[in-house]
């Protein structure tokens, strides 16, 4: 399921690729989906080695996502709605997992789960420090 997710998210910045006209935004989505690649790559290793010792670490989580609006995507997306569209999709996988995590009663999935969720908030909070600087760059 994780893998899938991962390949999802890839597919959706590939194509959103392909639709924006911008190439300094066209090459930040494909770097998006690039990332995707190798977070599908990894979630493999996992799955194919049985690696039952695996860990994430997640960040100082700001919950920057959380107070920005999910952008539509469009052809004319300025840099910066691309990144809240990242960072917005990085929080939602990480509300699935959370959230599957404390569903399930198996001690060993709810490990994995929770460590699925940390994974997904190191995404976010790379997206959130990316759109910080350029939302509002005259913090740096």
């Amino acid at each position: 399921m994780a893998i899938d997710a991962e390949v999802e998210a890839y597919e959706f910045y590939q194509d959103a690729a392909a639709k924006v006209s911008d190439q300094g935004m066209k090459k930040l989505l494909q770097e998006f989906a690039a990332e995707e690649q190798g977070h599908k790559k990894a979630l493999e290793n996992i799955k194919v080695k049985e690696i039952q010792n695996f860990s994430f670490s997640g960040g100082a989580d700001y919950k920057v996502s959380e107070t920005v609006e999910l952008p539509r995507l469009s052809m004319t997306m300025k840099p910066m709605d691309a990144i809240a569209l990242a960072m917005k999709k990085e929080e939602e996988a990480m509300k699935i997992y959370t959230r599957l995590a404390s569903d399930t009663n198996d001690p060993e999935k709810q490990r994995i789960f929770e460590g699925l969720a940390k994974m997904e908030e190191g995404h976010k909070v790379q997206m959130e420090e990316m759109y910080t600087n350029t939302a509002f760059p005259e913090v740096w």
